[in-house]
């Protein structure tokens, strides 16, 4: 079947985007969204030119995800006999700014791409813009929580003393939650209490730092590992295996429930980031240990202390305070 014109352009930048070995996640991410564009496009314009591509088209695509919802967006017609989206339960759902967002950076990739390779007489997408959205703010997890999330844990037993020390040593470094279960046991430097992290999101090897508490910690747990399982890989499963991240995220659900905590591996990531910059850390050295493309990523996700986290944080660092100014 012949691609229209819009269509071979954008197989062309996902070849580009592969060469540039650009992450499954990321590629996925660009396909799926620019698909369903180029469908409204087609579908509602009757577009299959790049040229005829014009700024309105991409602001009435906004218009009309916040309109009709979910899944009202189809790359192929019969997907719809196939998938039955309508029986979802989220079906015309809201879609949520975030994810609007989502799709408008990855047009905007698209054509600043085209743009970039001499396609394009004029880009639509100069001055479009993102939608504004409500911060939430990231729950926090106190130390009672984390010690009685790490209670829930069985220790005599192989699989719940390992996702007991991942727990910890997600709260003590930061690492995403994939990043720490592909390690091996050579990445740890006990010397200086640091670990090489090679499987990361941006693809760049970075090192995380890790405590006196975690170091005893991971000492005793390679012995028990070492009982039980025969592999390089710090976090198996008991057959020797990667353990997945769905895996160790339902592992970790559970034992939250327990105890009435909603908690997934993101949040504890989210958990560091927040006590390692009310501790006096700065953002810079932050950024680095979190493996983030730039300081402004980082603080741009970690902006939003509590307004109690933030007054303590003042009483620390109140000027008159240190002056010692006398009333």
């Amino acid at each position: 079947m012949k691609l229209t014109e819009l269509e071979f352009y954008l197989e062309d930048f996902l070849l580009a985007c592969q060469s540039k070995n650009l992450s499954p996640k990321t590629l996925s991410s660009y396909e799926q969204s620019l698909r369903l564009f180029l469908a409204y496009l087609k579908g509602e314009h009757d577009i299959e030119d790049v040229q005829r591509v014009k700024a309105g088209h991409i602001r009435q695509y906004v218009a009309y995800l916040q309109e009709r919802g979910k899944y009202t967006v189809v790359n192929r017609e019969f997907s719809k006999t196939m998938n039955h989206p309508q029986n979802r339960r989220d079906f015309k759902k809201t879609v949520s700014n975030v994810t609007i967002n989502n799709y408008v950076r990855n047009i905007k990739v698209f054509f600043n791409w085209l743009q970039q390779e001499g396609e394009l007489h004029r880009n639509p997408v100069l001055n479009i813009k993102q939608i504004k959205t409500e911060r939430r703010q990231k729950a926090g997890i106190n130390q009672e929580e984390f010690n009685h999330l790490l209670s829930q844990f069985d220790y005599t037993k192989f699989h719940g003393y390992r996702n007991k020390v991942i727990t910890m040593i997600l709260q003590d470094t930061g690492m995403r939650i994939g990043e720490c279960l592909a390690l091996e046991v050579e990445s740890i430097d006990f010397k200086h209490r640091m670990i090489l992290v090679t499987k990361t999101k941006g693809r760049k090897e970075r090192y995380v730092y890790f405590s006196q508490v975690m170091a005893r910690e991971l000492k005793h747990y390679l012995t028990f590992k070492d009982r039980y399982t025969e592999t390089q890989l710090l976090f198996p499963t008991t057959r020797n295996t990667l353990l997945s991240i769905q895996s160790f995220e339902k592992q970790l659900k559970q034992a939250g429930e327990q105890i009435g905590l909603k908690i997934h591996p993101h949040q504890i990531r989210n958990n560091f980031a927040r006590h390692y910059l009310l501790n006096g850390g700065d953002f810079y050295t932050l950024s680095r240990i979190l493996g983030h493309s730039s300081v402004t990523v980082t603080e741009q996700a970690y902006m939003d202390l509590t307004r109690e986290e933030i007054g303590k944080k003042y009483q620390q660092h109140s000027p008159l305070s240190k002056w010692g100014v006398k009333h």
